[in-house]
């Protein structure tokens, strides 16, 4: 298929990872300057998905030359839209050639007779940059925060000077062990009932799919490196059940990312959020850490409060995109589970 007289679209699974490594590389270094986000290893990962075939999604070519792509992940009866990346070209800016990419993708997701859910979260972009292609395909649009703190000032307070909140003796505040991955999905999925999130990203509407969230981030580079010295979990001794959790992760070798915060609805309020985020501030500055980034979404008025009350300051803001063609089978399908390669996207 053809665009214009010369930008040709065709099916990214006719092409090796080595023909796109030229532009995915690009693309990391964007990161990097942008975002602090070192996606060496995520790309090497998603090369390889490249190289197996599997990925659904297309590139874009200027003269046979490689200039933009986009992929998805199928998750069952949903598609997540991976990336989505382009460079200038002859026929047109990269902008356009992205949007392009991302109505052929829409087009094809839209007409999948097995998809009824589409999300997508292209941190990458600035908020309002690519919403045509969306809007055009009745999207909802839920405006996120890139946010962040600089650790800088933190890093002159000696190491003995750190110590442990002071908390009831009946609580206790430790490191991340593997054996936590079932009672922290069960927290995650019980936090987020009713939550504007878990309408952008179904995963926390049902336990199995807490778990797969759970599962992509410890296990996967997607969002960073897992760092289990600097995610904590905050347990009550008394029945040995969590009732809060910060778990972070290393997109750079000095910038942490957390990938999750949340508290059990029956002990908000006693600024435990407060309390791990800025434990974690002091324990990260120790080990040479300059900065953390988070994301939230911005109609979360009370989180944004938290974090801005934490020292952290939007950086970027960005879209996340959602439709869904029946809701029906959205609540009747929270229940399944199927593990997919979602750790490769990007985000």
């Amino acid at each position: 298929m053809a665009v214009k007289t010369e930008l040709e679209i065709l099916d990214v699974r006719h092409f090796s990872g080595r023909q796109l490594r030229p532009l995915l590389e690009h693309e990391a270094r964007v990161w990097q300057n942008r975002l602090r986000w070192n996606y060496d290893e995520a790309t090497e990962l998603l090369l390889q998905y490249l190289d197996s075939r599997v990925l659904p999604g297309f590139v874009a070519l200027d003269r046979g030359k490689i200039c933009g792509f986009t992929f998805c992940v199928y998750e069952g009866y949903k598609a997540v839209v991976g990336d989505a990346y382009a460079l200038d070209n002859s026929v047109m800016p990269a902008m356009e050639t992205t949007h392009e990419l991302l109505r052929q993708l829409l087009s094809v997701l839209e007409h999948s007779p097995d998809i009824d859910r589409i999300e997508s979260q292209l941190l990458l972009y600035d908020t309002g940059s690519i919403n045509e292609p969306f809007r055009a395909a009745n999207f909802q649009i839920h405006r996120r925060l890139f946010m962040e703190v600089d650790l800088v000032p933190l890093r002159g307070i000696p190491p003995g000077a750190i110590a442990k909140p002071q908390l009831p003796n009946f609580l206790e505040l430790r490191n991340w062990v593997p054996g936590d991955y079932q009672p922290a999905a069960e927290l995650i999925h019980a936090a987020y009932v009713g939550h504007i999130d878990a309408t952008i990203n179904d995963q926390y509407r049902s336990l199995h799919g807490s778990q797969r969230f759970l599962h992509n981030i410890v296990r996967f580079p997607g969002c960073g490196v897992f760092d289990a010295r600097s995610s904590w979990i905050l347990r009550d001794l008394r029945d040995g059940s969590i009732i809060a959790l910060l778990l972070s992760s290393r997109v750079r070798q000095d910038t942490a990312h957390i990938t999750q915060l949340c508290v059990r609805k029956d002990w908000r309020g006693r600024k435990f959020g407060n309390l791990l985020i800025r434990h974690t501030m002091l324990e990260l500055a120790q080990r040479g850490c300059a900065a953390i980034t988070l994301t939230v979404t911005e109609a979360n008025q009370g989180a944004v409060d938290l974090y801005r009350a934490c020292g952290f300051q939007t950086r970027h803001a960005f879209d996340a995109h959602v439709h869904s063609s029946s809701r029906l089978r959205d609540s009747l399908s929270a229940n399944t589970f199927e593990e997919p390669p979602s750790h490769v996207l990007r985000r």
